[in-house]
């Protein structure tokens, strides 16, 4: 899955160390509590030799999960997930997104509609509860060993989406639907249900052509990247930047460590 998750090539990663790169086979089991667990012994670790560590991505929810930590969810009866897999298999996406939608609208604003995980995962807790999946999102905020300070980067909308049309006819270049080719027999699997594979997949189930294919990586790409937003905008503690604004990001870095120090 290298192209499809951005994965950082062999150059970047000899720069400087990474973690959790090629540790998971996409045979594996994995979630955001079992990241946490992960991410925060890391850091256990890091921050014993180390006086700042840097965490940089995308995801909302896992990069909550180190700053904020993960709120307790209640358990659901196994038979509810059976049975709301079966639909999901028989109905598509689009039978999870309007069921979310219906149940819980407040979540379905920023979760990424095109995992199915996530949607399958609200509506189970509905089912089983009765209650909003977002009624659990209480944000009680755990204490960490460490503070964070917090950036975000963001674009003029219009170049935004150029260059998230862009960076995708890259990986299209490089060779994203040979790897979604050779990972075709594993659809199935969760790492695989995400934007970048799915079209790709469909396509070679033959629901419509190559050119559907790319207007459809770029489009849920994009919308991806506006949900990312929805979610972080929330967050009052991050500071916004263009990323062309390199000194003064790290002049204002350099403020925020002196003060907490």
């Amino acid at each position: 899955m290298n192209l499809g998750t951005a994965k950082p090539i062999p150059d970047e990663l000899a720069q400087v160390k990474h973690h959790l790169i090629d540790t998971l086979s996409i045979e594996d089991a994995y979630d955001v509590k079992k990241f946490e667990q992960d991410a925060m012994n890391i850091l256990t670790q890091l921050f014993k030799e180390k006086k700042v560590v840097i965490m940089t991505g995308g995801s909302g929810l896992f990069a909550d999960a180190i700053t904020e930590g993960l709120d307790e969810m209640p358990e659901v009866e196994s038979e509810i997930r059976a049975q709301i897999i079966q639909e999901y298999e028989e109905r598509g996406i689009e039978f999870l997104q309007e069921e979310v939608k219906k149940a819980d609208p407040e979540y379905f604003e920023t979760v990424d509609r095109q995992n199915p995980q996530r949607l399958m995962r609200a509506l189970e807790i509905w089912r089983g509860t009765g209650k909003k999946f977002s009624s659990f999102r209480v944000k009680q905020k755990v204490e960490r060993p460490f503070q964070t300070i917090k950036i975000g980067l963001n674009r003029e909308r219009e170049e935004l989406y150029q260059r998230i049309d862009q960076r995708m006819d890259e990986m299209i270049w490089a060779g994203l639907f040979q790897e979604a080719e050779s990972l075709f027999k594993k659809r199935h699997l969760n790492a695989l249900q995400t934007v970048g594979y799915q079209e790709i997949f469909s396509y070679m189930e033959g629901e419509y052509d190559r050119e559907e294919a790319i207007r459809l990586l770029k489009r849920n790409s994009r919308r991806y990247a506006k949900r990312q937003l929805t979610w972080f905008r929330r967050d009052l503690a991050i500071h916004w930047f263009h990323p062309d604004q390199k000194s003064e990001i790290i002049q204002w870095v350099q403020t925020r460590l002196a003060e907490n120090h």
